[in-house]
C-alpha cells in the first residue's frame, strides 16, 4: 500500500474516479482519500483568508477604496500646488492629514473595543466620503481655496484616527487566527497594489477630465466598502465593562508592557517611523542631486520601492504565514536598514533601484510579520486598544519622523542624514531583534 501511495505522489494520475466507482480496495482508498485532503489543505495554505467570504469581500472593497484615496492624494497634492506654488503648503496639509492620528487614534482604538468594530467601519467609511465630495464640488464651482483643503484633510484625519485602528483590529473578528498572517499580508498587498494604481489613473483623469474628477471617483470608492460592510456577516459583540474610558484605556498599554515580544516590536516599529521610513521624503533630493535622474528616474525608484514592498507582502501571503518569524521579523528589519545605508552610499541608479526594491521588500515584510505576530497574542477584548498603540507607533509618529530628518538634511546635508539615521536603525534592529529572539523563545511560541 505504502508504494501505491508514493507511486501516487510521484505520477499525475486521476484516481479520485476509480475511488467514488469503488475498483480500488478499501484500505486504498481510504489511503488516496486522506492524501486528496491532505493536497486540498496544503493548497488552502495559499491565499488561505482569501477563502472565508466575508474576509474576500472587504478585500476586494479595500482594493477599489485605497486605489481611491491614493487618486485624492495625488489630486489633492496637485490641486494645493496650483494654487499656491509653496512647498510650505504642501507640508502643511501632509502634516494636517497625519497629526490628527497622533492626538486621537489611541481613543480611536478604545472606540473599537467598546462598540461593534463592524458599525464603528460604517460610521467612518461614510464620513470618508464627505471631505472629497466638498473638496470635488468647490473646485468644480471654482470657489476652493486652499484653508479649505486644510480644513478637510484635518477632518480626514480625524476619521482616521479612528478608522485605521478599527479597521485592524476588525481582520481578527473576519478571519481566524490560523489565517491572520495571510489577511494582513494581503491587505499589504492591496495597499501597495492601490499605491501603484491610484496615481497612475489618477494622472489620466487629471489630464483628461480635471482635478475635481478625482475627488469625485474617490467619494464613490467608498460605496463598496459600505456594500461590503453590510453584507459582512462576521464580528463579536464587545464585552461591556464598568470600567471607565481612561481605565481601559490604559488596560492596552499595561497588555504592550507586560507582553515583551510585543514590546520590543512596538519599540521597533517607532524607531522606524522617526529614523527608516521617513528615508522616502528625501528621495526627490537622490533623485535630482546624486542620481542625476530627473522626476523619471524618482518614479522609476518608488516603483522599484513599491514592487518590492508588493512581493513581499505576496510571497507572505500566498505561503499563508510567515515561516520561522522568530528570525524572519528581525532579519527583515535589518534587510530595510542596511539597504537605507546602502542607498545613501550608491552614486548608480540601477544599484539604487536594486536597493530600494529590497528596501521595500524589508519594510512590508518586517510590518507583516510584526502586525500577524501582535493579532495573534493580543486577547480580542483588547484587539482596538493594543492596534491603536500600534497605528500611533507606526502613522502618528510619522508628520515628527519627516520634520527630523528634513531639518536634519538641511542642517548636515541629504547623504550625511540618511547615513546617521541608518546607523541608528542598524544599531537599534541589532539590539531590538536580539530581544524579540530571546523574549520569542521564553514566550514559547
Amino acid at each position: 500500500m505504502y508504494r501505491v501511495y508514493k507511486k501516487i505522489q510521484a505520477n499525475s494520475v486521476n484516481v479520485k474516479q476509480f475511488i467514488h466507482c469503488g475498483e480500488l480496495r478499501p484500505d486504498i482508498s481510504a489511503l488516496l482519500r486522506v492524501y486528496f485532503n491532505k493536497t486540498a489543505m496544503q493548497e488552502r495554505q495559499r491565499f488561505s483568508a482569501l477563502y472565508v467570504r466575508d474576509f474576500r469581500l472587504f478585500w476586494l472593497s479595500q482594493i477599489i477604496s485605497l486605489s481611491g484615496t491614493w487618486m485624492h492624494s495625488v489630486a489633492q497634492s496637485w490641486l494645493v500646488y496650483s494654487l499656491t506654488k509653496s512647498p510650505l503648503y504642501l507640508g502643511l496639509v501632509a502634516s494636517l492629514s497625519s497629526l490628527p492620528i497622533l492626538l486621537f487614534t489611541l481613543f480611536g482604538g478604545m472606540v473599537a473595543d467598546t462598540y461593534p468594530k463592524r458599525n464603528v467601519l460604517i460610521v467612518t467609511q461614510t464620513l470618508s466620503m464627505v471631505p472629497a465630495l466638498v473638496v470635488a464640488i468647490l473646485t468644480d464651482l471654482g470657489a476652493i481655496t486652499v484653508w479649505y483643503v486644510c480644513m478637510t484633510a484635518a477632518f480626514l484625519g480625524t476619521v482616521n484616527a479612528f478608522d485605521v485602528p478599527t479597521r485592524q483590529s476588525f481582520i481578527g473578528e473576519v478571519v481566524e487566527k490560523r489565517d491572520i498572517t495571510s489577511a494582513i499580508a494581503l491587505n499589504s498587498v492591496a495597499f501597495n497594489g492601490a499605491r501603484i494604481m491610484g496615481p497612475v489613473i489618477a494622472g489620466f483623469v487629471i489630464a483628461s477630465s480635471g482635478i475635481p474628477a478625482c475627488f469625485y471617483l474617490n467619494a464613490f470608492s467608498f460605496v463598496p466598502v459600505l456594500f461590503a460592510l453590510w453584507k459582512i456577516k462576521a464580528g463579536r459583540r464587545p464585552e461591556r465593562t464598568q470600567r471607565s474610558f481612561l481605565t481601559g484605556l490604559g488596560d492596552g498599554w499595561r497588555f504592550i508592557r507586560q507582553e515583551r515580544t510585543v514590546f520590543s516590536i512596538m519599540i521597533w516599529i517607532a524607531l522606524f517611523s522617526l529614523f527608516g521610513i521617513p528615508y522616502v521624503t528625501l528621495l526627490p533630493v537622490l533623485a535630482e542631486e546624486v542620481l542625476r535622474s530627473g522626476v523619471k528616474g524618482l518614479s522609476l525608484l518608488m516603483a522599484s520601492a513599491g514592487a518590492g514592498s508588493l512581493m513581499g507582502a505576496l510571497s507572505i501571503a500566498f505561503a499563508g504565514e510567515l515561516k520561522n518569524e522568530r528570525t524572519m521579523i528581525p532579519l527583515s528589519g535589518m534587510v530595510f536598514s542596511c539597504a537605507i545605508l546602502a542607498i545613501s552610499l550608491s552614486t548608480t541608479f540601477l544599484l539604487s533601484a536594486a536597493l530600494f526594491f529590497w528596501a521595500g521588500w524589508g519594510i512590508v515584510t518586517f510590518l507583516a510579520g510584526s502586525n500577524s505576530f501582535i493579532q495573534r497574542v493580543v486577547p480580542d477584548g483588547l484587539r482596538g486598544r493594543v492596534m491603536s498603540a500600534y497605528t500611533l507607533v507606526f502613522l502618528g509618529l510619522a508628520p515628527l519622523g519627516n520634520s527630523l530628518i528634513g531639518v536634519t538634511a538641511d542642517s548636515i546635508g541629504t547623504v550625511r542624514s540618511l547615513e546617521l539615521f541608518s546607523v541608528i536603525c542598524i544599531g537599534g534592529s541589532a539590539v531590538l531583534g536580539r530581544l524579540f529572539r530571546v523574549n520569542h523563545r521564553g514566550s514559547g511560541r
